[in-house]
């Protein structure tokens, strides 16, 4: 029997926990939740694993606090990292992630050296770029994910504006994953049909905006937490189009190096996903509007990664 694939997830918060059970609901792969924290990821992945026979799923969950138990992992995903709490300068935020970031890419690389690595740790386009600069691997191996969450996020409201199922719906978010993502309404269509000729300009505008704000508007409603549910499906529409090779086009944050005119950053745009991980990165025609908010998008985040150089010296 062939070996079974193996996705290793660092952070067993709720974003990995959710993950790993939607994998094994997906029979995806065999799955390591590691964490620091002693006895959450055994417990949460002892959990997960009994309630396996009722998705009829016999691939097995680990939960550990060793990095050797993910050695040989196919895809590493890194949810790990720190909230932003009350007092804490977007600085200080930036700093601490990219300390856990490069502490955890070091470990995983050392024992998967073949693997591909999915970030999602805000802010996630840095620290992509941080994990990219350690782990020394190639940009088609280093992959962010917020172009999918949000892109859900923007699929969601317009399926619930026009009353459609979500079956019928592309929707298309590109740039930083953040206040200034660049959510295209000129690329996103239902049946084919741009939303541009179904939604009056006004309706478009109020769903960009929520799409932009969405994770804002799950912490505001929950006061103590932040979405996990979303983030974690989105986890693993990326790890299901790699493992089972599917060549599909989503946005994900790419390594660019000319494309779109840009280089040296991770921002979000349409790539192909498969068994190599970014098999394509597409590039699309911006008119002008569209072209300022995603330079100014990228922007920003060319500033942050001028400030990670600094902090990674």
């Amino acid at each position: 029997m062939a070996a079974r694939n193996k996705i290793t997830i660092v952070g067993s918060g709720n974003v990995g926990a959710t993950a790993a059970q939607r994998i094994m609901e997906k029979s995806l792969g065999d799955v390591v939740l590691i964490d620091i924290v002693e006895g959450i990821p055994q417990g949460k992945a002892l959990d997960i694993l009994e309630s396996a026979s009722l998705s009829n799923s016999d691939v097995s969950i680990t939960g550990t606090n060793n990095y050797d138990d993910t050695s040989g992992s196919d895809i590493v995903v890194i949810t790990a990292g720190l909230a932003r709490k009350p007092g804490m300068s977007r600085r200080d935020l930036l700093e601490k992630n990219a300390g856990i970031v490069k502490g955890v890419t070091s470990e995983v690389v050392r024992r998967s050296p073949d693997s591909i690595l999915i970030v999602v740790t805000n802010p996630m386009d840095l620290m992509t770029y941080v994990s990219y600069t350690v782990s020394g691997f190639p940009k088609h191996r280093v992959i962010g994910m917020g172009g999918v969450l949000d892109s859900a996020r923007f699929k969601c409201f317009i399926s619930s504006e026009l009353n459609v199922s979500v079956d019928n719906i592309h929707a298309f978010v590109l740039g930083g994953h953040g206040d200034l993502m660049v959510p295209l309404a000129r690329f996103s269509t239902v049946a084919g049909i741009p939303i541009t000729e179904l939604l009056s300009s006004a309706q478009i505008d109020k769903m960009v905006e929520r799409t932009k704000f969405g994770g804002g508007e799950i912490v505001e409603l929950l006061k103590t937490g932040s979405a996990y549910v979303a983030p974690a499906a989105s986890i693993v529409e990326m790890v299901e189009a790699i493992l089972l090779d599917r060549k599909k086009i989503l946005p994900c944050a790419a390594y660019l190096e000319g494309e779109y005119g840009i280089k040296g950053i991770f921002t979000g745009v349409p790539v192909k996903l498969g068994r190599k991980g970014i098999e394509q990165i597409i590039e699309v025609k911006f008119k002008d509007d569209e072209r300022d908010a995603f330079i100014k998008s990228v922007n920003m985040i060319k500033s942050g990664v001028e400030e990670l150089k600094e902090i990674l010296k």
